[in-house]
């Protein structure tokens, strides 16, 4: 596998040879402030949507489980919110985090975005049905590539090689707090995260805060809007579709990522249509563990999803898979 740098600054604008360490650390610590700052002043600006709130409290009662969901309409500035600010185990969508580290490493000029890789089968992993672990040791593959694995396949094999890629799990956890987000951590294969992994597995974030990692890449504020784009452009490819993305038209562009263990099954998605929104919904402790179609929290991620296009697009004659065989 190709080298990385845990050593790399993560504010590029910042060059460690004209500034010095502690004015460099200043600069880091107020920009972090004002981001704080105005991610605050955004969420007081916001206003409940309390008709959707009853909907989406009537829709996840009953749930055998634990359930978050977030729900940003970008039109109207409006939200509805359950357990949004809960800790929940990531699955994949931790896979997300990991593309923003890629990335800032490819904006850094570290990496280029079609640079060619060695892959080397020196993870230690259950490949399963991973499309990298059918290369053999010593294979070529391009970085975009991985990517594409990664995201769109949900290939782990290939996530774990980015994660390095990345700098390690410690690396995209300090850049996860550089951009302001508190909750979102990278846990498995990171050095002083292993009482983390135990309870949420590969990684953890809330329904809110993931929603707004979202937000921000759909609206080029994650780096600069090149770099957003990108990860834009490849969170659109998504083979795994036959839950939330299935209660959508497939003429709308949809930016998503699901993740799925026994115990837990989550989804984050941008909808651009006419009335464009987010949302997230994340649940833990399922009693439900089959991998059937009629999963209940699956089901419950096909509902909302039908509910919010439905409610966001009311003259929408269009029908979806059925939330339930």
């Amino acid at each position: 596998m190709i080298g990385f740098h845990q050593g790399t600054p993560l504010f590029g604008l910042l060059n460690p040879i004209f500034v010095n360490d502690s004015l460099k650390y200043f600069i880091m610590h107020r920009i972090l402030c004002l981001g704080l700052i105005l991610l605050t002043l955004s969420a007081r600006a916001q206003k409940t949507d309390l008709r959707l709130q009853k909907q989406i409290e009537e829709l996840v009662a009953g749930f055998h489980g634990s359930v978050g969901v977030y729900v940003h309409d970008l039109k109207r500035n409006r939200i509805a919110a359950v357990n949004a600010d809960s800790l929940f185990p990531t699955a994949s969508v931790v896979k997300i985090p990991i593309l923003i580290g890629i990335m800032n490493r490819i904006g850094r000029q570290e990496l280029e975005y079609n640079q060619v890789m060695i892959y080397k089968d020196t993870l230690n992993y259950d490949h399963g049905e991973d499309v990298l672990a059918s290369l053999k040791p010593d294979e070529k593959i391009m970085l975009s590539k991985l990517m594409l694995l990664s995201i769109s396949l949900s290939d782990n094999t290939a996530s774990l090689m980015l994660q390095g890629l990345a700098g390690g799990g410690i690396r995209i956890n300090e850049l996860m707090d550089s951009l302001g987000y508190r909750f979102t951590r990278v846990n498995s294969r990171t050095p002083g995260r292993e009482k983390n992994r135990e309870e949420f597995g590969w990684g953890q974030t809330t329904p809110r805060e993931i929603a707004g990692i979202m937000e921000r890449i759909a609206f080029g504020k994650i780096f600069d809007a090149r770099l957003s784009e990108r990860m834009l452009r490849i969170l659109g490819r998504q083979y795994w579709d036959a839950e939330a993305i299935s209660q959508i038209p497939p003429n709308v562009f949809v930016a998503a990522k699901s993740g799925a263990v026994d115990e837990s099954r989550n989804e984050v998605l941008y909808v651009n249509a006419r009335h464009p929104y987010i949302f997230s919904i994340f649940t833990k402790n399922n009693t439900d563990q089959s991998w059937e179609y009629n999963n209940e929290a699956w089901v419950m991620t096909r509902k909302l999803s039908a509910l919010l296009w439905k409610y966001y697009n009311p003259g929408s004659d269009w029908v979806g898979e059925p939330v339930k065989k």
